[in-house]
């Protein structure tokens, strides 16, 4: 076989393997795990309505790996409020999303916590403390009550988990995949106002 067959075959096997890796069932494990909204409550507090939310994360050892190798993850939490017409189409009030990024700093070895909205960063020791830290939404004003006139609504809350930013050197190579995102069902109760 000559020499320039030899690589282009060599070459396609190369890029098969890759292909076959990246959309085979390494792309359905990379995410696999937890993903829920276990729990989730409104407060009223001086006419802001407040959320509180748990939220179960997936974690193994490929989304640490590739944490540790510069890929930043992003964390999402969703909440839709929706008035509720009985003959008609629901109406949607509010759509809101807090946006968190988790990435690892080779420096300090730390992972970091961003909001994406506020630009607070909160740093940890360890993988788990900084997705302890992301299950946990607190007080996180969603809407002012005088936004609702009439009534019944319902309130939704999902989380979801997608692949940020790359690092430069896997840009080039991944720029077609878009297999590290997942939601979760939408956690629906009536809002009590």
């Amino acid at each position: 076989m000559r020499p320039g067959v030899l690589i282009a075959w060599q070459l396609l096997l190369v890029v098969g393997a890759w292909l076959g890796f990246a959309s085979g069932p390494a792309r359905a494990d990379a995410l696999d795990g937890a993903l829920a909204v276990r729990s989730a409550y409104v407060n009223l507090n001086h006419g802001v309505i407040e959320l509180n939310a748990r939220v179960a994360y997936p974690l193994n050892p490929t989304i640490l790996k590739a944490l540790e190798n510069g890929v930043t993850l992003s964390f999402d939490v969703e909440v839709r409020v929706d008035q509720v017409h009985h003959f008609w189409f629901n109406s949607n009030v509010i759509d809101v999303t807090l946006q968190r990024d988790l990435a690892y700093h080779v420096v300090t070895r730390r992972f970091v916590v961003r909001n994406v909205q506020t630009g607070a960063e909160t740093t940890f020791a360890t993988v788990q403390k900084a997705l302890d830290y992301l299950e946990r939404v607190d007080d996180w004003p969603v809407l002012v009550e005088s936004q609702l006139q009439g009534g019944p609504y319902t309130i939704s809350v999902r989380a979801g988990v997608r692949r940020g930013k790359l690092p430069a050197s896997l840009r080039a190579l991944l720029f077609w995949t878009d297999d590290w995102q997942r939601e979760s069902p939408w956690y629906t109760w009536a809002l009590p106002v």
